[in-house]
């Protein structure tokens, strides 16, 4: 095993990492830009290193940079969590040149599938179900009409190298596609650099599933079953669950059979994901595949007991798989909210500014994976995910309950967060029944009504505040005075904040 690791990302998921480096007994190291000197990644790690100025272009998207300090520490190996260079096949390639250990699948594997039209293609030729459409690029609006016309209408252009949505147009009318082209391939361009594009038959209304799996250096593979991940706003992941709704006995063994099927015929090696499009009549075909930890792991780490992270540093450092396919269970049902700071009320535009106050949800079966604290100032500059709010429970509904009341407990003021957005879906009736697509948000969001904010409730906490400060100003006296024990204090203070909380 390894004695000293690099984490190369920031936040919540560097966090993370490092948690499971501190149980392995492995030294962890992280990097931090000019807005990150006080993150908690930076707190948290053994070692900290600077990389450069806020923009993620001059700091932690720097290849360079990166391997230097890993060398300058002494890391052994690189896990670059999710975002920035983790599915870079330069990145993965710059580590096995330098004799560091990317935890994470070959470059080779990258590369593959991180081209949409050469992952399919090869899914294709191992017999796995893929969506009809081109079998290679589109370069002409003419090529585009024959195929177009070919699979039917509505069909979807997609950006080859892209993901998150980028360089992808719905086309629903022959009139449409020509100007859909135009735009697909100018964002694709903008977003990776890769103009090329390809045309695939769009899904009405279909259920996303995704397949978590591990695979060692030796040939041995296997799922940890499946994660929903419908729930999604402009095709960004907002809201996962497992098991599936949807899913049954028969229709997981053949999901969980393409999946490992997939990773097989790629020479895929370490923790990745499997994602799939599935119908109307529960057919299935393969989407893509994330070559790298996911947001949304810690589902799977719920509903299995696996601790995601550790297996992928055991793989990366040469071991076996210890996990059997008959041996893995599920246990239970879990969710997960993703805490963005933006403003739901306000079409999600990004939110920054400190975290003026911070409670975070406890008790049975929650889990919070958080990286910020109170005081900390959240920046312009990188994705607006802070922390992911996770539950489990012995049944779904019991999940949808125990997570209505942690998000109910979940303060965070200074900043506005996604927290309103995630309480409202959880008393949709539509989402509670779990007969939801990826259609659910686009939908339902026009309708959602979110509570206003009571200017006089408000007037009146200011008020209440002003005389809780004096309040305290006397406690903190008599306390000082030998008036009040500190536990009193304490407990007094905890009340007094709990009335605030309306």
């Amino acid at each position: 095993m390894f004695k000293k690791i690099l984490i190369a990302n920031r936040g919540e998921i560097a966090v993370r990492v490092l948690r499971a480096c501190k149980e392995m007994g492995i030294t962890g190291v992280t990097v931090y830009s000019d807005s990150d000197r006080s993150a908690l990644h930076t707190r948290y790690a053994d070692e900290v290193y600077y990389i450069g100025p806020s923009p993620a272009t001059e700091s932690y998207l720097r290849i360079e940079k990166i391997i230097e300090v890993a060398k300058k520490c002494g890391a052994e190996a690189i896990h670059p969590g999710y975002g920035f260079l983790a599915e870079n096949k330069e990145f993965a390639r710059a580590c096995e040149n330098n004799s560091i250990v990317f935890i994470g699948p070959n470059s080779k594997a990258i590369e593959l599938l991180g081209d949409k039209i050469a992952s399919k293609i090869t899914m294709r030729k191992a017999g796995i179900p893929v969506i009809p459409g081109s079998d290679g690029p589109v370069k002409t609006e003419a090529e585009a009409l024959k195929i177009a016309e070919q699979i039917g209408f509505p069909v979807l252009i997609k950006a080859a190298g892209g993901g998150g949505g980028k360089g992808m147009r719905v086309v629903r009318k022959r009139d449409e596609l020509a100007t859909a082209m135009k735009q697909a391939i100018g964002e694709a361009e903008s977003a990776f650099g890769n103009p090329v594009i390809f045309i695939e038959k769009f899904l009405e209304s279909p259920r996303h599933i995704e397949f978590q799996i591990l695979a060692d250096n030796y040939g041995d593979v296997v799922h940890l079953f499946e994660r929903e991940c419908s729930v999604q706003r402009r095709h960004q992941k907002l809201i996962e669950e497992a098991p599936s709704a949807i899913m049954t006995p028969e229709l997981r063994k053949r999901m969980g059979d393409a999946a490992v099927k997939a990773v097989m015929a790629s020479n895929y090696n370490n923790a990745g994901t499997v994602e799939f499009m599935v119908d109307k009549e529960r057919n299935f075909y393969f989407l893509e595949m994330n070559t790298r930890l996911q947001v949304e792991h810690p589902v799977t780490e719920l509903v299995t007991g696996i601790d995601i992270v550790k297996e992928q540093l055991k793989i990366a450092s040469g071991e076996r798989l210890s996990l059997r396919q008959e041996d893995i269970k599920l246990n239970g049902c879990a969710m997960e909210c993703r805490i963005s700071a933006e403003d739901p009320e306000n079409n999600f535009v990004p939110s920054t500014g400190t975290i003026t106050a911070l409670i975070e949800p406890g008790g049975p079966g929650v889990r919070v994976e958080s990286g910020v604290y109170e005081g900390f100032t959240v920046p312009i500059y990188y994705d607006p995910l802070i922390a992911k709010l996770l539950v489990w429970g012995s049944t779904r509904q019991e999940v949808i309950e125990r997570m209505k009341r942690a998000l109910d407990e979940y303060l965070i003021r200074g900043i506005k967060t996604s927290i309103p957005f995630h309480r409202l879906v959880m008393e949709n009736p539509e989402f509670v029944s779990g007969n939801y697509d990826t259609t659910f948000i686009d939908r339902v969001l026009g309708k959602i009504e979110y509570k206003k904010s009571n200017h006089k409730v408000a007037a009146i906490a200011g008020v209440i505040a002003k005389m809780l400060e004096e309040k305290r100003v006397s406690v903190v006296s008599k306390a000082k005075s030998g008036g009040m024990s500190p536990w009193k204090y304490a407990g007094l203070q905890a009340q007094l904040r709990s009335r605030l909380n309306f």
